[in-house]
């Protein structure tokens, strides 16, 4: 999927990719949805995720087809949505070997105590989310 970076949509929704701190992400590999807030970099047009083991990666090695979203506004305008691939990469580098994403959160590492390594050490399981198809509103 490409964002058209000529459009004031396109324009929009690539500074919310460059500029948020998180995004949600939805998984439903039992049928039941689960949406939690992750923080992600956009790059090479896919979004790069870090995560703890658990459900979310559980869910996403059953049913790798996810859904993603921005907060919106108050009152409800500014939406964006994407329907995605999400892919496990198994071996991938930690976070703290990629540094454009230790630049957009080392602020937040740092706030809630812990050390880039420590975070990296934690969420130590690498997602890749391919976006392929965008809603907006």
């Amino acid at each position: 999927m490409k964002i058209d970076a000529s459009t004031d949509k396109g324009k929009r929704v690539l500074k919310k990719l460059e500029e948020e701190l998180v995004i949600w992400l939805a998984t439903a590999a039992d049928g039941r949805p689960q949406s939690v807030p992750v923080w992600f970099l956009w790059e090479d047009g896919t979004l790069l995720v870090y995560s703890v083991p658990g459900k979310k990666v559980e869910d996403i090695r059953a049913n790798p087809n996810v859904h993603l979203n921005f907060n919106s506004t108050r009152s409800g305008g500014e939406v964006v949505r994407f329907q995605a691939r999400a892919d496990v990469l198994e071996g991938h580098p930690l976070a703290t070997t990629n540094k454009a994403y230790m630049r957009k959160y080392d602020e937040q590492v740092r706030r809630i105590g812990w050390t880039p390594d420590e975070f990296a050490g934690q969420y130590h399981v690498a997602i890749r989310i391919t976006p392929d198809r965008l809603k907006t509103g």
